[in-house]
């Protein structure tokens, strides 16, 4: 891939990203959003071309809880292993952050995604490839309308229709739009989807 491709890719990896981040309830500028690629090519890339991909990285905080902070860190390295992910958890802990984003441009080692697995008690991380991030799943026309519930959302539903949790459809945890908007066990998303009769309808899915 070339330079042109290279940094189209990235310029759309980038939107996305700040766009699932903003759906998480953060705070992201209208400027990442919009950012058009001659743009993005000025900002990130040097003058041959190439996208330096340490310039990506970005931190943010939650719109309604300002002790809320994530983190996404853009791998330099195509395959990530161990080393990447020390480098990200340092930057965590430096910045005193629990949650963190890896976006890496190929794959993670087994011996990688264990670290996600061993830090779980500490760090909530994630990841995601570039692949996974060059079109917004979410802006699909074939995708309705996901809403993560709260907590007393999800108290109150089960009250409404006195239900246990067993008893929703459920969604599960590795479920593309369920890794987008970061969803854990438990959680509990509202589906709108349209309707030729009632105009639209809802319908609740609990992950797992």
């Amino acid at each position: 891939m070339n330079e042109a491709d290279e940094s189209a890719k990235l310029w759309k990896v980038n939107k996305t990203i700040h766009e699932l981040v903003r759906d998480r309830g953060f705070s992201v500028s209208d400027e990442e959003i919009h950012m058009d690629l001659p743009r993005f090519r000025e900002a990130y890339a040097n003058t041959s071309g190439v996208v330096d991909r340490g310039q990506l990285n970005f931190y943010t905080t939650s719109r309604t809880n300002s002790a809320d902070q994530i983190f996404v860190f853009f791998s330099e390295e195509r395959s990530v292993g161990v080393k990447t992910m020390r480098k990200m958890l340092s930057i965590l802990e430096e910045k005193s952050i629990q949650r963190g984003i890896i976006v890496f441009p190929g794959n993670m080692t087994p011996s990688a995604r264990k670290v996600i697995v061993a830090m779980a008690s500490e760090y909530r991380l994630e990841e995601f490839s570039e692949a996974d991030l060059l079109v917004n799943i979410v802006h699909h026309t074939l995708v309705p309308r996901h809403e993560v519930l709260t907590s007393d959302e999800k108290r109150l539903l089960l009250e409404k229709y006195r239900l246990k949790e067993t008893q929703l459809p459920r969604i599960q945890l590795a479920d593309p739009v369920a890794r987008y908007y970061g969803l854990r066990r438990g959680q509990v998303v509202k589906i709108t989807r349209p309707s030729e009769t009632s105009g639209r309808y809802a319908s609740y899915r609990i992950c797992f």
